[in-house]
């Protein structure tokens, strides 16, 4: 059945560019909407579950980072950019407004194919936790956080749960596992995703600083994630496996 197929959110002023990829991803099984502007994007977003938004960056009237920004408020579906310009400051801006990753036009069908899959093989939630209590070590406490390994989920020191994105809680899972190491770029991505990352190699930095701004209580002086010059970051907390 078509609702059972994921289901892909087309986000772009060009007819032209809607169609050809509706028609494309429709052949490779995926269920697609489409919109001209962010009003329909957030209708069809309103109407149920979509897997990915591709979403183009340069639209009149709402541009891509607007809608893009106002999406991530309220869903935590994977965003990839659409951009005709080969500038990366904008690719940059595009990821910190909330975006998982950018395909710049004129794109190649099979690129934004494998794009997709990425992107929903970050998102895809770890396997349901049986009735029972984690197994030890699956719940790792830092500073009064707690970040939940199998229910994907983390808790400040007050016990609100804080909304994050698969990218932003991979990478704290990384980091928590990995206490007072320094990781490079590099080895952030590979043991992050390894090869599902590899498109992440110029935007590790902004994926940090989204995080920052959800865990740390000082921007300007990160506590937690710090960065060590021409080395990477290193996680400066005492974690707890319980």
């Amino acid at each position: 059945m078509a609702a059972d197929l994921p289901h892909v959110l087309v986000v772009d002023d060009e007819p032209r560019i809607r169609t050809l990829l509706r028609r494309y991803l429709t052949e490779e099984g995926f269920r697609v909407s489409e919109a001209a502007d962010g009003s329909g994007a957030r209708a069809v977003l309103a109407a149920g579950p979509v897997q990915v938004v591709l979403l183009d960056l340069v639209m009149p009237g709402e541009d891509g980072l607007s809608v893009a920004l106002q999406i991530r408020q309220n869903h935590t579906v994977p965003i990839i950019m659409l951009t005709g310009k080969g500038d990366l400051i904008d690719r940059v801006v595009g990821l910190e407004a909330g975006a998982d990753d950018y395909i710049t036009k004129p794109f190649e069908l099979r690129e934004v194919l494998a794009r997709i899959r990425a992107v929903i093989r970050r998102a895809a939630p770890g396997p349901a936790p049986a009735a029972e209590p984690p197994p030890a070590g699956e719940v790792l406490t830092f500073d009064g956080w707690r970040l939940d390994l199998v229910k994907r989920e983390l808790r400040d020191p007050g016990e609100s749960e804080i909304t994050l994105t698969a990218g932003e809680f991979d990478l704290l899972r990384v980091f928590a596992s990995h206490p007072n190491r320094v990781l490079s770029r590099d080895q952030l991505i590979d043991l992050i995703k390894g090869r599902d990352w590899a498109a992440y190699d110029r935007a590790i930095d902004t994926q940090v600083g989204r995080l920052r701004k959800k865990i740390e209580a000082d921007l300007a002086n990160p506590a937690l994630i710090k960065t060590v010059r021409g080395g990477g970051y290193v996680f400066a907390a005492a974690v707890k496996r319980v």
